[in-house]
C-alpha cells in the first residue's frame, strides 16, 4: 500500500517514500501505527519480494477493473515510448565496435603467438590458455621468479606470459559483450547491461545524443493501462506479438480490435491478428503520403501499377507486363510463411518511361512484393477509414498517447531509479497500478464511470 500510494504521489525514491512514511499524515495511517519502515527495508522488499509477484498482481487489478465492466477487452490502444534507463550516459558498447576490435587483436596477435609458440617448441594446434599454462610450468621447473615494478628486467618468458595473459582478457571481454548483446540489438551500458542506446526526445545536450534506455509498451482501454512490457528494440515492429500474447497469457482474454500506429506495420503483425481472431487498426507506414497528389500520380509506383490477378503479372505504365519469376526463400528469424515474390518484364529497351521508371542499369524492371502484404495493407487501410477506424484512431491518440503524457508530464517519470530488465519492469507495474487507481477515482468524480470511448466532435 505505502509503495502504489508513493508511486501516486510522486514518491519513487525509497529514501523519499521512508521519509514521507515519518512526515506525511497518510503515509502515516496507511501504516496503522507501524514502525516507519527503513529505505533499506522498502528497496529489499520492491526488488526481491515484489519482483517475482508483481506482473500477477498488476493483471489481478485488471481483472478487477473488468469485473467493474470498466474493462471489456474490445479495443486495445498500443504504443510504446522510450525511458531513460539507471545508467551512466557514456558508457556504451556497440556490437560493430566490438567486432572490429576483435578481427584486429586477432590478426595482431596471430603472428606473435605463433612466433612465442615456435621459441617453446609448443604446437600450434594449442589454445593459449593451455599455452600459458604450459609456460608457467616451464617456468616454475626452471625456478624463474617474476618481477613487477619500476627498474625491474622482466625476463623473455614472463613478457610472453603477460601478453599471453592479455590477449586472453581482451578476447574474454569481447566474447561476454558480444553475449549480453545478443542478436536482436546493436549495443549495451556497461553499468546497465539490458538498456540498450536510444535517441530520446529529452536530450539534455541538444545533440542527438543516444543515451541508455528501455522501450516500454502499454495498451490501453478505457483510458486504464492493461498491459506492459519492456524490450531492447529501438523500434516498435517487432514487439506487438510478444506484448499481446503476454496479455492473453496473463489475463486468458483477447483484445476484439487492436489500434497502432504505423510502427507496428508488418506482414508477421498482420497475420497474426488474422490468426488471433483480431481486427487490425494499423496505420499503414505510407498512408499520410499515399494521400498526397505527388503519389497517385506516380504511375511509376508498384501501388498504382495494374495487377492482373489471374495471370499474376503487373502492367506497367507502358503496358508491358512483369511476368513472375521466382519466390524468395524465408528467413530463419521469420515467425510467419512469408511469400516475397519477384516479378519482372522480358525487355525495357525503347521504353519512352526508361530512367524514370527504375534507376537500376539493368535492361529490365523488377519488383519484389509480397501480395499478402498488399492484401493486409488494403485491409487494414479500410479499417481505420470507416466510421468506427476513424473514431477509435481518434481515441488512440487520446487514450494511450495521454497516459505517457500522465506518466511523462504529470507523474514527472522520466528515468527509472534501478538497474536491470526485472527490476525496471518492477517499477513500471507499480507505476501501472497507481495510474489504474487514479484513474478510476477520476472517473468515478466526472461521472466517466462504464465510458470506453470519447466521442468524435461534431464540426459541421
Amino acid at each position: 500500500k505505502v509503495l502504489v500510494y508513493g508511486y501516486m504521489t510522486g514518491n519513487y525514491s525509497c529514501r523519499d517514500i521512508e521519509n514521507a512514511c515519518k512526515r506525511d499524515i497518510c503515509f502515516m495511517w496507511l501504516l496503522n501505527g507501524s514502525q516507519a519502515p527503513d529505505n533499506s527495508t522498502i528497496a529489499r522488499f520492491q526488488n526481491e519480494r515484489l519482483l517475482p509477484v508483481i506482473e500477477k498482481l498488476f493483471y489481478q487489478v485488471v481483472n478487477e477493473l473488468y469485473k467493474l465492466n470498466e474493462i471489456k477487452f474490445d479495443n486495445i490502444f498500443i504504443d510504446g515510448t522510450k525511458i531513460e534507463a539507471n545508467a551512466n550516459k557514456y558508457t556504451f558498447v556497440w556490437r560493430k565496435v566490438i567486432e572490429r576490435n576483435s578481427t584486429k587483436l586477432r590478426e595482431k596477435s596471430k603472428e606473435k603467438i605463433i612466433l612465442i609458440k615456435q621459441r617453446y617448441s609448443i604446437t600450434n594446434e594449442t589454445g593459449i590458455s593451455e599455452c600459458i599454462t604450459t609456460l608457467k610450468q616451464q617456468a616454475e621447473l626452471c625456478g624463474i621468479a617474476f618481477v613487477y615494478g619500476k627498474g625491474k628486467h622482466k625476463t623473455q618468458l614472463q613478457r610472453d606470459i603477460e601478453y599471453l595473459e592479455g590477449v586472453l582478457t581482451k578476447q574474454g571481454k569481447h566474447a561476454k559483450y558480444l553475449e549480453l548483446i545478443g542478436k536482436n540489438r546493436n549495443s549495451l551500458s556497461k553499468t546497465d547491461h539490458d538498456a540498450t542506446f536510444m535517441q530520446l526526445k529529452e536530450d539534455h545536450m541538444m545533440n542527438g545524443q543516444l543515451k541508455p534506455a528501455y522501450n516500454m509498451q502499454i495498451g490501453v482501454e478505457s483510458e486504464y493501462i492493461v498491459g506492459i512490457d519492456s524490450f531492447t528494440d529501438r523500434n516498435d515492429v517487432n514487439t506487438l506479438i510478444p506484448f499481446l500474447s503476454k496479455i492473453t497469457k496473463n489475463t486468458g482474454k483477447k483484445h476484439k480490435n487492436v489500434i497502432a500506429d504505423a510502427g507496428y506495420e508488418s506482414e508477421d503483425n498482420y497475420v497474426y491478428l488474422e490468426q488471433n481472431e483480431q481486427t487490425s487498426y494499423i496505420k499503414p507506414v505510407n498512408y499520410e503520403l499515399s494521400k498526397t497528389k505527388k503519389y497517385k500520380q506516380n504511375i511509376y509506383r508498384i501501388e498504382n501499377m495494374v495487377y492482373d490477378k489471374e495471370k499474376d503479372e503487373f502492367i506497367c505504365a507502358n503496358g508491358k507486363r512483369l511476368h513472375y519469376v521466382y519466390s524468395e526463400k524465408q528467413k530463419p528469424e521469420d515467425k510467419y510463411k512469408k511469400d516475397i515474390r519477384h516479378y519482372r518484364t522480358e525487355s525495357c529497351e525503347g521504353c519512352p518511361h526508361k530512367g524514370k521508371c527504375y534507376k537500376a542499369k539493368s535492361e529490365y524492371r523488377e519488383i519484389k512484393i509480397s501480395l499478402n502484404f498488399l492484401e493486409k495493407r488494403k485491409q487494414s487501410l479500410e479499417n481505420i477509414t470507416s466510421e468506427i477506424g476513424i473514431k477509435l484512431r481518434v481515441n488512440r491518440s487520446i487514450q494511450v498517447e495521454g497516459a505517457f503524457g500522465v506518466i511523462k508530464q504529470d507523474m514527472l517519470f522520466r528515468r527509472f531509479l534501478t538497474r536491470g530488465k526485472q527490476k525496471t519492469e518492477t517499477q513500471f507495474y507499480l507505476l501501472a497500478i497507481a495510474f489504474n487507481i487514479q484513474k478510476l477515482c477520476s472517473r468515478l468524480e466526472n461521472k466517466r464511470f462504464n465510458k470506453d470511448l470519447f466521442e468524435l466532435k461534431d464540426t459541421t
